[in-house]
């Protein structure tokens, strides 16, 4: 996979879609992090950070990290060496101003993303997955929720990212190994450009 190209990818997807699972499979293949909001702040406490201390203090009185500090944890992370060579990130941007940020955050490091993957799968069918994964507090009420949520915030960066012309979509409502080989198709198209 490596022909001294550089891959950087952004993942969409809704919640259920298997976009944490194929990112990560597709960092080992590429050999670059996968890198998730979720990685970011863990790692930035573990670090015991500055700006780590200062997300914790959010999470601890339960209230969301705010866009802000995530931009500023994103920027300290994507500087770090290991993701020179490339990147996925998993679950950022999440709205269309953290998109716009980090279309200028990477100008400003002289990095750019080869495309932006969109992992489709219909409702229903991860309404199915979800609930198949029997955790505490997915049932089918709180899962429609999420999806809603992730509609209403996400559905604008779809049409963001298409109207630069990097938007691919793949299916996602597939076996595991078919939309990896999909991913990695796309991945070697990116890099040929």
């Amino acid at each position: 996979m490596d022909n001294g190209q550089v891959t950087r990818l952004i993942f969409l997807g809704p919640p259920g879609a298997g976009k944490g699972t194929q990112a990560k499979i597709l960092a080992n293949l590429c050999e670059i992090p996968h890198i998730s909001t979720g990685d970011i702040l863990r790692e930035a406490q573990a670090q015991g950070t500055p700006l780590g201390q200062k997300a914790q203090s959010y999470m601890e009185r339960g209230e969301l990290v705010p866009d802000a500090l995530i931009l500023d944890l994103m920027r300290e992370r994507l500087s770090q060496s290991d993701a020179q060579n490339g990147w996925i990130l998993d679950g950022f941007p999440r709205n269309v101003s953290q998109a716009a940020f980090l279309d200028e955050l990477l100008q400003d490091m002289k990095q750019e993303y080869g495309c932006v993957v969109n992992l489709e799968v219909p409702d229903e069918v991860l309404v199915t997955r979800m609930l198949g994964r029997g955790r505490q507090d997915d049932n089918e009420e709180t899962i429609r929720r999420r999806l809603e949520v992730y509609r209403q915030q996400t559905a604008p960066l779809i049409d963001f990212y298409r109207d630069r012309d990097s938007l691919a979509s793949v299916d996602g409502n597939r076996p595991l190994q078919q939309v990896t080989d999909a991913l990695k198709q796309l991945v070697e198209t990116v890099e040929d450009g």
